[in-house]
């Protein structure tokens, strides 16, 4: 029983980054397909019909280059995010994303910016700095793992080249790092052990040198 638990809570934790992956891909297939092109629901900053793309940018990719680059990460991390983080996973994807993409519609340049890139700092940015906040020997080395892998990925938060929306990166970033703590008592934590006293822990002062306890003997005297 115990196992088949454990493989339905995996099944689970695949179940979103699969259908994630799928979707952006369709949504793609759907656009070269039928020649449309939907990089005008991008997120158009402080443009009120630019607000759209909050919603809809994560879904919308200028070329199979782009979409490809993006769909390794989202989906390690995304994986990563429900199977250590399962009881907050859909509130650090869901708020995130719209605080992020909020963040980019005021600070970015006038373009469109599309792309599920700020969902991957975002998503990069929370595992890393959990990790660290909440001291947990499990998390500190995913933290190791997602740095290794995609540490790199730093760089693009500043100004770079002019296709590439570093402000959607950096909304990303500094939303997830927010998101590490104030979400850090929340979800999977650092176990707290008690420890109880043996008889044999009795023996022993707390400075560890051996100290029985004393028993007093009491003789009651036969007056009689």
């Amino acid at each position: 029983m115990q196992n088949n638990n454990v493989l339905s809570y995996h099944k689970n934790v695949l179940y979103i980054p699969i259908v994630a992956i799928l979707l952006i891909w369709l949504i793609y297939w759907v656009e070269i397909k039928f020649g449309y092109n939907f990089n005008k629901y991008g997120i158009l900053p402080r443009e009120i019909k630019g607000l759209r793309g909050i919603f809809l940018s994560p879904f919308i990719h200028s070329d199979t280059s782009h979409l490809s680059n993006n769909s390794v990460p989202l989906f390690v991390l995304l994986a990563s995010l429900f199977y250590f983080y399962k009881q907050i996973a859909l509130k650090v994807l869901i708020y995130g994303t719209l605080l992020s993409g909020l963040i980019c519609w005021a600070i970015a340049r006038d373009s469109y910016h599309i792309g599920a890139s700020g969902i991957i700092y975002l998503l990069f940015s929370f595992i890393f700095f959990s990790g660290i906040i909440r001291k947990h020997y499990r998390l500190i080395a995913m933290s190791l793992v997602v740095i290794f892998l995609y540490g790199s990925m730093i760089w693009f938060i500043l100004p770079s080249e002019d296709r590439i929306s570093w402000e959607g990166h950096l909304s990303g970033f500094l939303v997830g790092l927010m998101f590490s703590y104030l979400y850090r008592k929340q979800g999977i934590i650092k176990e707290q052990y008690q420890f109880s006293k043996s008889e044999f822990d009795l023996l022993f002062d707390e400075n560890g040198n051996f100290s029985p306890p004393k028993v007093e003997e009491e003789f009651n005297e036969d007056l009689e």
